[in-house]
């Protein structure tokens, strides 16, 4: 899910409990959520992004409570929850492919841990894969890729790869492309 629905649903949850008695703790708890839930799907961090599932389970036994309780209408509640199940099957996608890049690495005998920490560097493993697909790629093609992401953060991660040894750079200015050391 990109920044801008990311965004939007979080907005979705807090309008909805907006309709929540003030005092009610349900109501501040599952913006909290929300807001947690934001900003580790913002970042590309796989450890944030595990504890994702954990949260989203437990707001979704807020969405059920905040069900019986029928301060909202029911469908209004179903429509941001079921946005939420789809956030959690895109992020436990996310998790498949980080492992899928993990061990297509390993098996060709470079060693995950020299590539980057994937602690940090779930957009540096996507960007990996990309080139390994198409062969080569220049920022502006991994920025539709990446749309809340900045072309200079993506120069700076190319940088951090090139260091690293894993890929090369071709070119210059406006011809710059980047591709896998074979």
């Amino acid at each position: 899910m990109d920044r801008e629905n990311l965004v939007r649903l979080t907005n979705e949850l807090y309008r909805l409990t907006l309709l929540f008695p003030k005092k009610e703790p349900l109501r501040y708890k599952m913006r909290e959520i929300a807001d947690d839930i934001l900003s580790k799907c913002l970042i590309y961090d796989i450890k944030q992004r595990g504890s994702v599932s954990a949260e989203l389970k437990v707001l979704d036994s807020f969405f059920e409570v905040a069900k019986a309780q029928n301060w909202v209408k029911p469908e209004e509640l179903l429509k941001v929850k079921e946005s939420y199940i789809k956030l959690g099957q895109e992020v436990e996608e996310d998790k498949k492919e980080i492992e899928a890049a993990k061990e297509t690495m390993e098996t060709k005998g470079i060693k995950t841990e020299m590539v980057v920490s994937l602690d940090k560097g779930f957009r540096q493993q996507k960007i990996l894969t990309l080139l390994k697909e198409r062969g080569q790629a220049q920022v502006g093609e991994l920025k539709a890729v990446f749309p809340e992401v900045s072309k200079r953060t993506l120069r700076r991660d190319f940088e951090n790869l090139l260091k690293q040894g894993i890929i090369q750079r071709m070119g210059e200015r406006n011809d710059t492309f980047y591709r896998t050391v074979s």
